[in-house]
């Protein structure tokens, strides 16, 4: 599980197409505090680390194996050697919640169809898959890329977010351009209530 809060930007450094797919990222985290096997979002996509090495400065290099059916459902398959990402360190007990809970199972790909500043912040307009248009409410929460963000309004597959100076510096959202494919997963208490509804009203 994850938090949403971005903790770290990564750097892909390596790709290498097998059975699988497997990415070199460079990131600031100690190799010293990752183990084989745990789990780092990268860009909002849960993935296990498979090796780690450290890197000049105390930084750290790790790779994880992506499959064809996950290059498939998100962004990843975009990916190239310089691409950045967020990345973000599974939650351990006593963490400070400071988002919403993330699975960092993506449930599908939206796309950037409008930027504009709004005094020092930056509005982003996303267009949703329509299967899953219904699960993102008003003042809801939503996982974009790995970032937890809250919905400022729905208009149809579109929503709205604003972005702070703060989350634009820290994170990969300071490059975002219009066009952009992000990996969206929608929160799972909107799934749950969903769920809900239907089965009463079935």
């Amino acid at each position: 599980m994850f938090t949403g809060i971005i903790t770290d930007i990564g750097t892909i450094e390596g790709i290498e197409r097998r059975g699988d797919t497997q990415f070199t990222i460079a990131s600031g985290y100690a190799a010293a505090g990752i183990t084989l096997g745990a789990s780092i979002c990268c860009s909002g996509c849960c993935l296990t680390v498979t090796s780690v090495a450290t890197t000049p400065g105390d930084g750290s290099r790790f790779t994880v194996d992506v499959s064809a059916e996950s290059l498939s459902k998100t962004s990843l398959g975009g990916w190239v050697e310089g691409t950045r990402i967020n990345l973000e360190r599974a939650l351990k007990a006593g963490d400070e919640l400071g988002g919403h809970i993330v699975s960092g199972h993506v449930d599908g790909v939206a796309e950037i169809v409008e930027m504009q500043d709004e005094g020092d912040s930056r509005r982003f307009v996303f267009r949703a898959p329509v299967e899953l248009a219904r699960f993102i409410a008003s003042k809801g929460s939503v996982c974009l890329d790995g970032t937890s963000l809250t919905v400022n309004e729905v208009d149809g597959v579109n929503f709205g977010v604003n972005l702070i100076p703060h989350t634009l510096s820290v994170t990969c959202w300071g490059n975002a351009r219009v066009g952009d494919k992000v990996n969206l997963e929608i929160d799972m208490l909107a799934r749950y209530v969903a769920r809900l509804y239907e089965s009463v009203n079935t």
